[in-house]
C-alpha cells in the first residue's frame, strides 16, 4: 500500500477497484472505475440512453459491493419494481467477474423522456442484494424497499437497516467520445466509518422516550454524529460527477483531492472485466430441470430448442432428441 499522489498510477485504470483508507478519519472504502468492460455490456443490447446510465449505475454499485467479498462467491443485485424499467440483475463473481441485464417498457421508458432519472425509471417496488456463497444455506439476503429513491439512496438505506455501518456511496455515468467514437463511463466511490470504538461507529438516532408535553430535550450529545464522520462525509460530497467518470482523473488523483491534508492511502488495485457464466452445459441443466410438458412447449416450429442468454446475447440451439437422451441416460449435463 502507499500514499496517494497526484499524478497517474497504474491503479488509475479503467476496470478497476481501488481500496483505501483514511486513518485519521476512521474511514474505508473502494473507487471504481469502469470502462470496456461496461461498454461491452451496454452496447451489446442497445439500451436507450437512459436505461444504459442507470444500468451503469447499478453495475458500479454492484461492484462496489461484491468486491468487498473475502471468499469465491456471488454478490447479485436486483431490483423488481412498477417503473419504466421492470427488472435490473447484476451479477458479480468475486474476484472480477461482472455480468448486467434490464428490462424495460420501450414505451414508457420514451414517454419518461431523456431527462428522466433513475428513480423516475425505477418506480417503487424492492431491491434485493444477494450474497451467495455457493450453498442455500450461505446465502444471505438483504431487502430495500424502492419508493421513488436512486441507487445511492438505496445504497444508505440498506446500510442504515441491515448493516448499521455509517456509509456515503456516489455513482456516475456518462457516455464519452473516446478516440474514433463514443463509449460508456461509469465511476463510483463507496466510504465507510469503521472506528475501533463499537460506540464512536453509532448511528445518529432520536432521543431516547417520549417527553412530557411542553418539555424539550436539550442534551443532543447522543444524538450527534461524530465529528471524524461529519467531515468525512463533507468531503466526500464535494464529489463532482465528471471526476467520477473522466479518464483523466484516476482514483487515487481523486482521492488526493478529497484527503490529502488527512493522509489516504491506498491499497493494491483489482481489475474487473464482463464475463457472462452462461455455457452450453449450464443451458443443457437447466432444460433438463423443465417438466416433460415444458420442455415440448419450448420446441421451435424448426424442430429446435433456442435459448438466449439474457445477459451476454448469446443463443444456443439444442436438439430435443439429445436433450431427452441425457435425461433418460442421467448422463451429466
Amino acid at each position: 500500500m502507499s500514499e496517494t499522489t497526484s499524478s497517474q498510477s497504474p491503479e488509475g485504470r479503467d476496470d478497476a477497484i481501488l481500496p483505501f483508507a483514511v486513518e485519521p478519519l476512521d474511514v474505508r472504502g473502494r473507487a471504481v472505475r469502469l470502462g470496456p468492460s461496461l461498454d461491452t455490456i451496454l452496447r451489446r443490447h442497445g439500451y436507450p440512453d437512459t436505461v444504459a446510465r442507470l444500468l451503469g449505475e447499478a453495475t458500479a454499485l454492484t461492484v462496489l459491493l461484491g468486491s468487498s467479498l473475502k471468499f469465491e462467491g456471488r454478490f447479485q443485485l436486483q431490483t423488481k419494481s412498477d417503473g419504466p424499467v421492470d427488472m435490473v440483475v447484476v451479477d458479480f463473481e468475486a474476484p472480477d467477474r461482472v455480468r448486467a441485464t434490464a428490462r424495460f417498457d420501450a414505451g414508457r421508458v420514451a414517454a419518461a423522456g431523456p431527462r428522466a432519472d433513475t428513480a423516475q425509471l425505477l418506480g417503487h417496488g424492492h431491491l434485493a442484494m444477494t450474497i451467495d456463497q455457493g450453498s442455500v444455506q450461505s446465502r444471505y439476503q438483504g431487502v430495500v424497499a424502492l419508493e421513488g429513491q436512486g441507487f445511492e439512496e438505496a445504497a444508505h438505506q440498506y446500510f442504515r437497516q441491515s448493516e448499521q455501518i455509517p456509509t456515503r456511496v456516489r455513482l456516475a455515468v456518462a457516455e464519452q467520445v473516446e478516440g474514433s467514437g463514443e463509449a460508456w463511463r461509469a465511476g463510483g466511490l463507496l466510504m465507510q466509518f469503521l472506528p475501533h470504538s463499537p460506540e464512536r461507529a453509532r448511528l445518529a438516532d432520536l432521543p431516547p422516550g417520549d417527553l412530557p408535553e411542553g418539555h424539550t430535550f436539550l442534551d443532543d450529545s447522543a444524538n450527534r454524529e461524530d465529528d471524524a464522520w461529519v467531515e468525512a462525509k463533507s468531503l466526500v460530497a464535494t464529489i463532482e460527477d465528471h471526476e467520477l467518470v473522466d479518464p483523466t482523473v484516476s482514483s487515487e488523483r481523486l482521492l488526493y483531492r478529497l484527503f490529502h491534508e488527512r493522509g489516504v492511502r491506498v491499497f493494491e488495485a483489482q481489475g474487473v472485466h464482463e464475463a457472462c457464466r452462461c455455457s452450453r452445459e449450464r443451458v443443457m441443466g437447466m432444460v433438463r430441470n423443465f417438466s416433460a410438458e415444458e420442455r415440448r412447449d419450448i420446441v421451435g416450429e424448426d424442430g429446435r430448442i433456442g435459448i438466449t442468454c439474457e445477459f451476454c446475447s448469446r443463443h444456443y440451439d439444442l436438439d430435443p432428441a439429445e436433450v431427452e437422451a441425457e435425461i433418460v441416460g442421467g448422463q451429466p449435463a
